[in-house]
């Protein structure tokens, strides 16, 4: 037989309303006291009515995810999350995919809230002001909680992070102490644009470890695979005095490698290689790769669990996740400068 709300509340020693609230998100209710509603709740395999709350607020009862793209591991592992999160509440999630356009993400935004989803989840492609103005719009119609990005301008809506800055300097820290100097950053901004957080942790830690500001490079690219692949070519073609690559993602990463299969460059002996986000292939790599584990699916649950709490009780910017720098075989110490090819 199918636990009921009596049995949560019983086993959770609370009341009925209480697990109400946890529930539906109305109301206040303590974080210990909404750790053990959960808690009893996954014991019991209680699952609440969607349909009954549906009709109860006249809406879709739902959680509306938006992300870039359904190719990307990390995205999928921060979706796993997502779920995972939406059936501790007895809800369901409702998926769109912008392609990295924010035409089509504004689209999807605005098509959940006219949906009444009970909120909304993304990874926000947007950048300009008018795409901050179009999520706050959004925002005031249902709730946002955004995950592993920041959107200037929109002040108002949370964003669930990984701690980036404190993953690249440990990672920028553990080359300097194999005796690289000379690194490059593969991912910067474009020039004339403001650094992000992963590059200006990267420059810090360079200069907090003794190296010359000459001896950060920079390298522009996009995180697609043809402005990736382009961007490795052109700095292991070109810079031979460079010993180690820092990748920005996974992407990034990906076009370091196979650049450096077609150059024959021997990976660490030639060139040191490393990349934020460890995707399952990094452990298929020969070596396998050094990365920054950025932990997604936890990041996915906890930007569903603030979704669904009351908004008065929102952080405006929760703590960052920490991140984990994971050590494999494609870092070393530095060999001399290679010749040009």
């Amino acid at each position: 037989m199918a636990a009921t709300i009596k049995d949560v509340a019983a086993a959770a020693g609370v009341g009925i309303a209480t697990v109400s609230r946890v529930f539906s998100g109305n109301g206040p209710v303590g974080a210990a006291t909404r750790e053990r509603v959960l808690a009893a709740a996954r014991a019991l395999d209680y699952r609440p009515s969607a349909a009954a709350r549906s009709l109860k607020t006249r809406g879709a009862a739902g959680i509306g995810l938006v992300l870039p793209g359904l190719d990307d591991p990390f995205a999928a592992e921060l979706a796993e999350g997502v779920l995972a999160g939406a059936r501790d509440h007895g809800e369901h999630v409702l998926l769109d995919v912008s392609g990295g356009d924010p035409a089509r993400e504004a689209a999807a935004a605005a098509r959940f809230a006219e949906q009444r989803v009970d909120g909304i989840v993304a990874v926000p492609a947007a950048a300009t002001p008018a795409d901050a103005a179009a999520w706050a719009d959004v925002a005031r119609a249902c709730g946002v909680v955004f995950a592993d990005r920041v959107l200037p301008g929109a002040a108002g809506i949370p964003s669930v992070l990984a701690d980036d800055a404190a993953g690249v300097r440990v990672l920028v820290e553990y080359l300097a102490g194999l005796g690289h100097r000379r690194v490059a950053f593969l991912g910067a901004a474009a020039p004339g644009a403001a650094p992000g957080v992963r590059e200006r942790a990267f420059r810090a830690a360079l200069r907090e470890a003794g190296a010359d500001e000459r001896d950060a490079v920079a390298v522009p690219a996009r995180p697609n695979r043809d402005s990736a692949y382009a961007a490795a070519a052109g700095l292991l073609q070109s810079r031979a005095d460079v010993t180690a690559v820092v990748a920005s993602g996974h992407l990034l990463g990906e076009a370091a490698v196979l650049v450096a299969r077609e150059l024959d460059l021997r990976v660490p002996g030639d060139v040191s290689i490393a990349m934020v986000d460890d995707v399952p292939w990094a452990e298929l790599c020969d070596p396998p790769l050094t990365a920054v584990a950025r932990p997604a699916r936890l990041m996915g649950q906890r930007a569903c669990d603030l979704l669904l709490r009351d908004r008065a009780r929102r952080p405006a910017a929760p703590a960052p996740l920490p991140a984990e720098l994971v050590v494999r075989g494609s870092c070393g110490p530095p060999r001399q400068a290679r010749g040009p090819r």
